[in-house]
Order: C-alpha cells, then structure tokens, then sequence
C-alpha cells in the first residue's frame, strides 16, 4: 500500500493487487468523503447483516476510486495547482482512491477500470476542469 502526499496533503492512496492485509483495514481518515477499506476473512467468518441509516453529508471534492479489472495502467498525478507530481503503474487487481489534485490516465494495455464516486453528477462543465498533457513525461 503506498500513500502519495504533496504539501501534507493525501493526493492518492494505492492499494496493489499483491498487498493484503488481515481482518478489516481502513487506510481513509474518517472525514474523506470516500472511505477505501480492505477485508480478508477465511472461508466461514461472517459479517453480521446490516442497513447504512440516512446521514446527510456535504460533499465539497470529489474523490474517487479506480479498480482495474484488466490491463495495465499508468496513473499521472498532479497537485491541486496542475504541476506533475509523480506516475504510478497499476495492473489487474490494483486500486488507486484518488483523494486531491488532479489525474491522467496512460492505458498501457487494454484495460477495463471500475470507477466508483460520489454522485450526483451535475456534467462536465461543473464537475471538471481539464488541462493540458505536461510534454515531457
């Protein structure tokens, strides 16, 4: 598992696909809008049954998780003012929260990637600001 920060702040999490850990492992604090969990149990361990009440939350970044099913993967990462910070590769299996700043996606080898957010989604024009390719990467 390996946590990426710039200027103390969380800007990715990674969890790959050979890491595990026992029981229930959180790697979120519990004010992030996404919570990113882990769990290994052996074959008869049972998770009691369980509702999730109604809470209201305010939601004021997105932050979002990539699972990737299939393929290969390079994640670009940059700081929340749009300066490359660092690239990681994930393959099938890995899992990237992506919590601050901003991101690209190189598809390396075909691939098939779960994303999974916070909703609703309001469009494109609201939700998200593109920027330029850096040249040199």
């Amino acid at each position: 598992m390996e946590k990426i920060s710039h200027d103390g702040k969380l800007i990715a999490l990674i969890i790959y696909a050979e890491d595990s850990f026992p029981g229930v492992t959180f790697f979120t604090p519990p004010e992030f809008t996404q919570q990113l969990g882990f769990m290994k149990h052996p074959a008869g361990h049972r998770i009691a049954p369980h509702t999730h009440n109604d809470v209201k939350r305010e939601v004021v970044r997105t932050q979002e998780v990539l699972v990737i099913r299939k393929g290969r993967v390079k994640i670009l990462l940059f700081t929340d003012d749009r300066k490359f910070l660092c690239d990681r590769i994930l393959e099938a299996g890995g899992v990237i929260l992506l919590a601050s700043g901003g991101h690209g996606i190189d598809i390396i080898k075909d691939a098939e990637i779960i994303e999974v957010k916070q909703g609703p989604y309001v469009n494109e024009m609201v939700d998200k600001a593109r920027f330029e390719w850096p040249e040199k990467i």
